[in-house]
């Protein structure tokens, strides 16, 4: 089982369905598409999404303790429901429910509600809600009597929440941390999008040469995070992989955009790496744009084993799953700064770029990505990517478009924000 921090539960809602298999399936076929947002007060330029299926959300709970609940609050319970359940967790029974917490992160909570409300829409409930009621909603319903926190930076907040629940298991705060993130459709959030420009017309098409901008999705992943002796205490018998590092930084650079030199994004990626004892050789890292090793011509599709080619890092890193928000500047400058960290491994590393199925999911991203990433060690199979068309040469990345067998112990997880905040994790397989 191995020590530090186990993933012993998982637990998803998405536009490929609800639950965990339904996700892997998804990933396997790799096929979606956004559809228009059923709001007719979106009145903007591009009003689509990746929405979770209007039969896979959840109908409640909506007023636990008298608290109105959004939709964002809602799935986030459904996916905790499931990764608790995953993890034999369900009713706490036999765990001390002051050593559980919660952080489940969002990037507009619950605004759903506060949006109907102010446009004249449907009726709902009449009393006040607060925005960010998401953690708390968890924590409710399953009766975590430990720490309980909503973090909200933006798109990095649940890559956030999940080395927030590290710190908390490995400090002694906690034995089991229910951690993740959720995203529901937010009006004002797509429009403001929209105004910035920042909205591609088509879909999600991280790293293509054509791409004009994102495409949010809507969806909640959750994770159970266990210290490794809580875990043997109570007899898991399913551990998806383990947290093996965490690393943070942040630009201090703009509000919007990434430094476009990375240092800071390098600094996480590489912080995260060595606490994981993943570092490629120091020799190895030749900078941005120079990575010249075996395979370095590689294009999409054709991708070497990642377990076994080129000197650095083999045998450590099997795959990145990237934040590449189809944003110019930002697959731009992640791509240049994972050549600058992984050196003449880079090429030789495939990236599964989950966006580019599932959409955009905001403040969920992080954890998603870091779920997709347990389920790759997991399965021992790098899924194929969603096509997206030539890719922009100057964030040419392997993106292999057939399943890919993974070797390497370790994956990384990058989840990016407005403001500058940074997050990577790294994840290992379970048996390393």
């Amino acid at each position: 089982m191995g020590g530090g921090v186990l993933v012993t539960g998982l637990g998803a809602v998405s536009c490929v369905g609800s639950g965990v298999d339904a996700l892997w399936r998804g990933m396997r076929a790799a096929r979606s598409a956004p559809v228009r947002v059923p709001d007719p007060l979106a009145r903007m330029d591009h009003p689509h999404m990746y929405l979770v299926p209007e039969a896979e959300v959840p109908a409640g709970p909506e007023e636990p303790a008298g608290l109105p609940l959004g939709r964002a609050s809602r799935l986030a319970v459904e996916a905790a429901r499931e990764a608790v359940a995953d993890a034999g967790l369900t009713g706490l029974a036999g765990v001390d429910p002051r050593r559980v917490a919660v952080a489940v992160s969002s990037g507009m909570g619950d605004s759903d509600l506060h949006e109907r409300r102010r446009a004249g829409g449907p009726a709902g409930p009449d009393r006040w809600a607060p925005v960010f009621p998401v953690a708390s909603a968890v924590g409710a319903w399953l009766g975590a009597q430990g720490a309980n926190t909503c973090l909200s930076n933006a798109c990095a907040a649940s890559g956030y929440a999940l080395s927030l629940a590290a710190d908390l298991i490995r400090s002694g705060e906690a034995d089991v941390v229910v951690a993740g993130g959720s995203e529901a459709y937010s009006r004002v959030g797509l429009a403001c999008f929209n105004r910035l420009g920042a909205i591609d017309p088509e879909r999600c098409r991280p790293f293509a040469a054509d791409r004009r901008g994102t495409v949010f999705g809507e969806g909640a992943a959750v994770l159970v995070l266990e210290s490794a002796e809580h875990a043997r205490r109570r007899g898991v018998k399913t551990v998806y992989a383990r947290l093996a590092g965490t690393g943070w930084s942040c630009d201090a650079h703009h509000a919007t955009a990434p430094e476009p030199g990375g240092a800071q994004i390098e600094r996480a990626m590489r912080e995260a790496l060595r606490e994981a004892g993943a570092l490629p050789d120091p020799g190895t890292a030749t900078g941005p744009g120079t990575a010249t090793g075996p395979g370095a011509a590689t294009g999409p599709g054709s991708v070497p084993d990642p377990g076994t080619a080129g000197a650095a890092g083999a045998g450590r890193l099997g795959f990145v799953v990237p934040h590449g928000t189809g944003t110019e500047l930002n697959d731009v400058v992640e791509v240049r700064t994972l050549s600058a960290v992984l050196g003449e491994a880079a090429p030789l590393t495939p990236l599964y770029s989950l966006k580019a199925l599932l959409g955009h999911t905001g403040g969920a991203a992080g954890a998603f990505a870091a779920l997709a990433a347990a389920l790759v060690l997991h399965h021992g199979t790098l899924p194929p990517n969603v096509p997206v068309g030539a890719l922009d040469p100057e964030c040419e990345a392997p993106l292999p478009t057939e399943p890919t067998p993974v070797t390497a112990p370790y994956g990384l997880v990058n989840a990016y924000a407005f403001g500058g905040n940074n997050v990577s994790l790294v994840l290992q397989g379970a048996a390393a």
